[in-house]
């Protein structure tokens, strides 16, 4: 089988992009005797949108983890900008993060800060030169640019899951990020707000040109919001390119996965 995927992957000419954003190349991690990702590659280039998918299990949130630098590779590496993070310091891989944005899957907002604090939290920690009002003004803007605007005070508990979201990517967007981690945008969601926040994201795409990375298990948010699709089992890249591609792909796990997705 691992021959099967090793092929599929050639197949589609996978790219490996050294002067990309993000590049993932070669990277194998293992927990225990459990192989999680066996020695996958892949890179994602300046205003393009990677969607990750897979059945659970198979590694995604493992990937996102590794290239944010809360785990690190057993072998192979993750460059950000060219730059290899498994051996940076705590303080080499803080300025690193601060390219990067990252969207939680259950957009992990600050229960006992309003809506304002909460987007507020990363510009008050890496932002110290500005001043008060500076702040509240960039919340504001960033709070309008996800259709927040007007609900700076109000509390994480009393807005909507797919309130929440658009919270949480305003916040991901605080410091301005060249890189955009998004961890299951849609799940939880309803399908009025799962469409609403696949086109949130396809507009700020539009608008930031950001390297983004989108684990889902959503097949249909997954080919509305990305470029390009990796479909991710037993640590393996079975396939990697465009919907079509998935779609034209003659693998029998590929064929399978669209129909049951």
């Amino acid at each position: 089988m691992a021959t099967t995927y090793d092929n599929a992957v050639k197949q589609v000419n996978l790219r490996e992009d050294r002067a990309a954003p993000v590049v993932v190349e070669s990277v194998r991690k293992t927990f225990g005797r459990h192989t999680v990702l066996n020695g996958i590659s892949m890179g994602v280039g300046r205003g393009e949108t990677l969607a990750v998918l897979g059945r659970s299990g198979t590694g995604k949130s493992v990937l996102l983890r590794l290239i944010i630098g809360l785990e690190k590779p057993d072998s192979g590496s993750v460059r950000i900008d060219g730059q290899d993070i498994a051996d940076m310091t705590l303080d080499q891989l803080g300025a690193i993060r601060k390219k990067m944005g990252l969207l939680f899957q259950h957009a992990a907002l600050y229960d006992s800060l309003t809506v304002g604090e909460n987007v507020a939290f990363p510009l008050r920690h890496h932002r110290g030169e500005m001043s008060k009002s500076e702040r509240a003004d960039c919340v504001d803007q960033l709070l309008a640019e996800v259709g927040m605007e007007g609900n700076v005070e109000k509390m994480p508990s009393d807005i909507s899951g797919g309130m929440q979201k658009r919270v949480g990517l305003a916040r991901a967007l605080a410091l301005e990020p060249e890189i955009l981690l998004l961890d299951e945008p849609t799940a939880g969601l309803d399908p009025i707000s799962s469409a609403e926040i696949n086109q949130l994201i396809l507009k700020l795409q539009h608008e930031r040109q950001m390297a983004s990375v989108v684990v889902t298990h959503n097949l249909h948010s997954a080919k509305t919001i990305a470029n390009r699709l990796a479909i991710l089992d037993e640590g393996n890249v079975v396939i990697e390119g465009t919907f079509a591609d998935l779609q034209h792909s003659e693998i029998e796990f590929v064929k399978e996965f669209l129909k049951q997705s």
